[in-house]
């Protein structure tokens, strides 16, 4: 109960008192509203900061749900500036951060009623899909062909890439503007190629890191994993750093590398790491657009509440409010949700194929900047209004804390789905919930198709642990860095 409070106290007390110390605070029915998302997400972070197991998919929403829909709004609204020109009246304000918090309520309730389940089945019950798929373990010959398939495309790739290798080291304009000088279907490919091979260098990456010890020896995969792993370092230090990749990406490569460390799976260690993340959230993350642009201006140093409402990062609330007053002018299109399901059907087959939410946001508010974002809160919202919201948190809580269940119970056998593919997931959720989900469903069906191609199933995966008892420890590989056994 202490450490509850005192992480209660600095997320809904500490941190919104530096944001509201501001002279210019206007009171508004929205802003009080606003203290009740805050203090939702702010006391869900705090307990899932201090529960006795470590739920790496709720931090990752949470922490999202704090600082994007908690803290930045909050500033927003008690000082009247948003990052964007475009400006809501005060209906269309309560009307974004009620959809907020139906949208945090409606996951908590799907997280309780996940855990309630979970409760009350009885240990004889054979596991579920979700059980059976994150009780693969990566399968060593299939990872080595990944490898293989990873180096040999990136040097197919790279020798595409106009400036070639030194095109990864300017920036992401100078690389997304030497792919408009093609027409539309060129672009396209050379996007859709730079992640068939980011997404695929990052998985060879993690699976040699955590391969499992193979029963009977393992001396030639061995050295092939002496081999292959300073290379594949290099290959994803080129590909998948924050110089040519957006930042989201690369922090989930960083994050999942260091929550997949069996250590960091212990309550203790994973809250100091968390700590260490948010702080970085909050300091660090608004500057690290440093090498987005090839001119790049001297780093400002300005206050959060600065921060928060002129840096475009942090648009999500007032894209919320924007949609708000779209749909209440174009009505909703249920229709829309079929986009990012389907988004690999070219438009010439499919003409009224959905567009961006995120674009088609920014044109009805007359931008001609169009790349904004479009939070899972909006998306949702436009397909059929509150109920949507309701069904589609609600589900995602619910699925969010299976995950976190099954990968607990799975923590002492590395290798498993559940203890890569999790984390993986909890920290590209960040860029799910930002949306738009037509620009993000090709990575993310990427992320998670490979590790199943690289992944087996094992004869465990029929007799999962119980709760109540932990699960037996299986010798992990000789990876330096990695906390395995020798």
């Amino acid at each position: 109960m202490a450490a509850v409070t005192l992480w209660a106290v600095a997320l809904t007390v500490l941190l919104p008192g530096l944001i509201l110390q501001s002279d210019d605070v206007r009171m508004s029915v929205a802003l009080a509203l606003q203290g009740v998302v805050v203090v939702h997400s702010g006391g869900a972070l705090a307990r899932v900061l201090t529960a006795p197991a470590v739920r790496v998919v709720a931090f990752g929403f949470w922490v999202f749900a704090y600082i994007w829909f908690g803290l930045a709004p909050l500033a927003m609204l008690a000082v009247d500036a948003y990052p964007w020109p475009y400006r809501p009246d005060e209906t269309t304000a309560f009307e974004a951060v009620a959809v907020v918090e139906l949208g945090l309520l409606a996951y908590s309730a799907g997280t309780a009623l996940a855990a309630r389940r979970r409760r009350v089945r009885a240990a004889s019950v054979p596991p579920g899909f979700l059980e059976r798929l994150l009780s693969r373990r990566v399968a060593p010959w299939r990872l080595m062909a990944l490898c293989g398939f990873a180096l040999a495309f990136a040097a197919l790739v790279v020798s595409r890439q106009p400036g070639r290798l030194a095109a990864y080291f300017t920036s992401r304009q100078a690389i997304t503007e030497a792919a408009a000088t093609g027409n539309a279907q060129e672009a396209f490919l050379q996007v859709l190629l730079s992640w068939s091979l980011s997404v695929p260098a990052f998985w060879a990456l993690l699976g040699l890191l955590h391969l499992p010890r193979v029963p009977g020896g393992d001396r030639w995969l061995r050295g092939l994993r002496w081999l292959l792993l300073p290379v594949l370092l290099v290959l994803n230090a080129v590909v998948n750093n924050p110089i040519s990749k957006p930042r989201f990406w690369v922090g989930t490569v960083l994050l999942t590398l260091v929550f997949t460390v069996p250590r960091l799976s212990r309550p203790r260690a994973f809250r100091a790491a968390a700590a260490a993340l948010i702080a970085a959230l909050l300091v660090v993350f608004p500057y690290s657009d440093y090498f987005r642009y090839s001119d790049r201006e001297d780093v400002s140093v300005v206050s959060l509440t600065d921060q928060f409402t002129t840096n475009g990062d942090y648009d999500a609330f007032q894209q919320v409010q924007t949609g708000v007053d779209y749909a209440r002018e174009n009505g909703f299109h249920p229709e829309d949700a079929l986009g990012p399901p389907l988004f690999m059907v070219p438009r010439s087959m499919w003409p009224e194929k959905p567009e961006d939410t995120g674009i088609a946001l920014a044109r009805f508010a007359g931008y001609e900047f169009l790349n904004l974002s479009a939070p899972l809160w909006i998306e949702s919202y436009l397909w059929a209004g509150p109920f949507a919201v309701v069904v589609v948190f609600c589900l995602l809580g619910a699925f969010g804390r299976r995950a976190d269940d099954v990968r607990h119970l799975l923590r002492d056998r590395p290798g498993t789905l559940a203890a890569l593919l999790v984390p993986a997931f909890a920290f590209y959720q960040m860029v799910f919930l930002r949306g738009s989900l037509l620009g993000i469903a090709g990575p993310l069906t990427l992320l998670t198709a490979v590790p199943l191609l690289i992944s087996a199933r094992t004869a465990r995966a029929s007799r999962l642990p119980s709760p109540a008892v932990p699960a037996a420890p299986i010798r992990h590989a000789s990876i330096p860095g990695t906390g395995g056994h020798p």
